[in-house]
């Protein structure tokens, strides 16, 4: 098994029912992995305890007030983006020195299941925030100070590798307006989403914890990922 972003991979079998396949599942920090101490149910009951409250307006939303789009917050001298095509992409080249990812394969995209090769300056791979940005603004983010916003914004936590075509179609989604099509995955979609917001102390609205309970008591051994990055980022970042 491949080491990636630095970190080593986990490895964890998820229940097979209602769509969601046994599946052996990596990552450094991911969406895809799995706390060992998560264990069963962990992500049905997390999605249980989140706070609900209604949708606050999107007044004053601009990805800035997030920060510097892939700011180097672990301090690893590359940026996040290429810190995540490293830990989901395979066959990874690089060019120059070991930062800058210039080719890899997205073997199985978690969006759509098919394979997806990624070139630099073509957009065919998209870093997707699990949690969107502006989601997370109307859910508790717009009260926040920018250190926590610039962490939430590149935690590993909350990043995916995936197909450009499929993520663009979800837009700001939550669980309760977009999951992915790849209907083997979304059990591990939603956990992610829920660890998220429990991570950060988002709140959903009713519709969205009604989906999020409906996904994952149809698997309802499903682990709750932990890990990724501190909930503040390094005082020397900023935003507007």
């Amino acid at each position: 098994m491949r080491l990636r972003g630095g970190a080593a991979a986990a490895v964890v079998l998820v229940f097979a029912v209602a769509g969601c396949k046994a599946d052996t599942t990596t990552g450094s920090g991911g969406p895809e992995e799995p706390g060992a101490a998560g264990g069963s149910g962990a992500a049905l009951t997390a999605a249980k305890s989140l706070t609900v409250k209604g949708r606050a307006p999107k007044t004053g939303y601009d990805r800035e007030r997030f920060g510097t789009a892939w700011a180097d917050t672990d301090s690893n001298d590359c940026d996040t983006r290429d810190d995540i095509l490293q830990r989901d992409l395979e066959n990874v080249k690089f060019t120059r020195g070991h930062c800058k990812v210039s080719y890899g394969v997205l073997e199985s995209d978690p969006y759509s299941g098919k394979q997806v090769t990624y070139r630099r300056g073509r957009s065919l791979v998209d870093i997707d925030h699990v949690v969107a940005l502006s989601d997370a603004w109307q859910k508790g983010a717009k009260y926040w100070d920018a250190g926590k916003r610039i962490a939430l914004a590149n935690d590993p936590l909350n990043l995916l590798a995936v197909d450009a075509s499929t993520n663009r179609s979800k837009g700001d989604g939550d669980t309760a307006t977009w999951l992915p099509p790849n209907k083997a995955y979304r059990c591990t979609y939603v956990a992610a989403q829920v660890a998220v917001k429990k991570k950060y102390a988002l709140w959903v609205t009713a519709a969205e914890k009604s989906a999020m309970e409906k996904v994952l008591s149809g698997c309802p051994g499903q682990k709750l990922p932990v890990g990724g990055n501190p909930t503040a980022a390094p005082p020397r970042f900023h935003a507007d």
